[in-house]
């Protein structure tokens, strides 16, 4: 059997190839675990930037955006063997589309399948960019348990009137607009009581805090609603119906994923074996078979991706990327802790000038700790996986 890309796919391939060696800046092709690619002030708090948003913009308005779009929308109305091509390429270059991941993966595509026609005229900006988005979704008391959301909104008149608190919210520090989901119904079951609301950030009583991680950066924020008044036309969506666009704005964030954590763990497996040589350690057996292991995990996440997408294709479900989420996070902490064990006693060396590829292997680690967390922890991932995908009864 031969397993080969159709002639249109590869010319396809082709036109991206050359539009981003044509128009990628260099910054874009800097960061080799996408992790070095933001700015931070004196403050800490990080932002987007003029590179990439520029970068951002140049993909909408040449169709590269989102290519399975028309072009209105930043795409070119590619097939889905064409989309694939397309995260194949871009995450095998390790190029980022976007360092504002709210406004293309979740508002805009909310924004299009459930907004109102006024609302809908909202999502090119914040495919292309132009317009900022945080999604209001964890709280303290609802994490990866999303259903557990307690931040209430109670209509009044015209207005739905916020009070509440969010947490571990991406950009809100820059946003100019939310996705919050809210409760609208504390009486109903809590999969049935919440309702999706766009709320301008600076309406009176919404106050953001920047939250500081392990690195120093704030690159997420505390978002604290006190009486805050917004009109009932923002509601997206069918009243107390926000679970499912809760549903579809995840599904949406996760789209391509699993192509991307592929795709960091084949260049962390090969940056890994060159330092090897580096260090003259390629002939040590047992750090032979740990590459070896871990190499065989990043094929078989591959095929299992793809025979996903085969499934996905076809108009059938994909529980295959169910497993994509955990396996891969996973797997990239076992790499850069593989890659700091190289090292030997320099693995505590942070200075750039003086550390293995400047530091890259360090900053990472901090990073990748967050990578079994963020979207979901794994062991939410694994209650699912379980239920849904393997029919498995809840525990007691």
């Amino acid at each position: 059997m031969k397993l080969a890309r159709s002639a249109d796919d590869e010319a396809f391939r082709k036109r991206l190839a050359e539009f981003l060696e044509e128009h990628c800046p260099p910054e874009a092709r800097l960061s080799n675990d996408f992790i070095a690619s933001s700015e931070a002030g004196d403050d800490g708090v990080v932002s987007i930037p003029c590179w990439a948003r520029k970068w951002q913009a140049c993909l909408f308005d040449h169709g590269w955006m989102v290519p399975g779009y028309p072009p209105e929308l930043g795409g070119c109305n590619a097939t889905p063997s064409q989309t694939l091509v397309y995260f194949e390429e871009m995450t095998g270059r390790g190029i980022p589309r976007s360092l504002h991941f709210v406004g293309y993966a979740i508002a805009g595509p909310s924004l299009l399948e459930f907004g109102s026609d006024e609302q809908r005229r909202l999502a090119p900006a914040a495919i292309r960019g132009d317009t900022i988005w945080c999604a209001g979704m964890s709280e303290p008391g609802a994490g990866s348990d999303l259903a557990s959301l307690s931040t209430r909104a109670e209509r009044q008149g015209d207005e739905y009137v916020v009070n509440g608190q969010k947490v571990w919210t991406s950009y809100a520090m820059l946003a100019s607009k939310c996705l919050c989901y809210v409760r609208t119904d504390p009486d109903a079951p809590r999969h049935e009581g919440i309702s999706a609301l766009i709320i301008d950030m600076d309406t009176p009583g919404l106050e953001v805090r920047p939250l500081r991680d392990i690195s120093g950066h704030a690159e997420f924020a505390e978002v604290f609603f006190t009486d805050v008044r917004v009109p009932a036309a923002n509601l997206l969506g069918e009243l107390n119906r926000g679970w499912q666009i809760t549903i579809g704005a995840l599904a949406h964030e996760r789209s391509g994923l699993w192509v991307e954590g592929v795709a960091i763990c084949q260049r962390s497996i090969d940056d890994i074996v060159a330092m090897a040589r580096r260090r003259g350690l390629d002939d040590d057996p047992v750090i032979r078979r740990r590459v070896a292991e871990l190499y065989a995990r990043v094929r078989g996440l591959r095929a299992l991706g793809y025979k996903g997408f085969a499934s996905f294709a076809q108009g059938g479900s994909a529980p295959e990327h169910s497993l994509m989420k955990v396996a891969t996070s996973e797997l990239q902490q076992e790499l850069v802790e593989l890659a700091l064990d190289l090292q030997g006693a320099s693995l505590a060396v942070t200075d750039p000038g003086r550390s293995e590829e400047g530091g890259r292997w360090q900053r990472s680690f901090i990073k990748v700790l967050a990578a079994t967390i963020g979207g979901g922890t794994s062991e939410v991932q694994r209650n699912v996986i379980a239920q849904r995908v393997l029919g498995l009864p809840r525990g007691s």
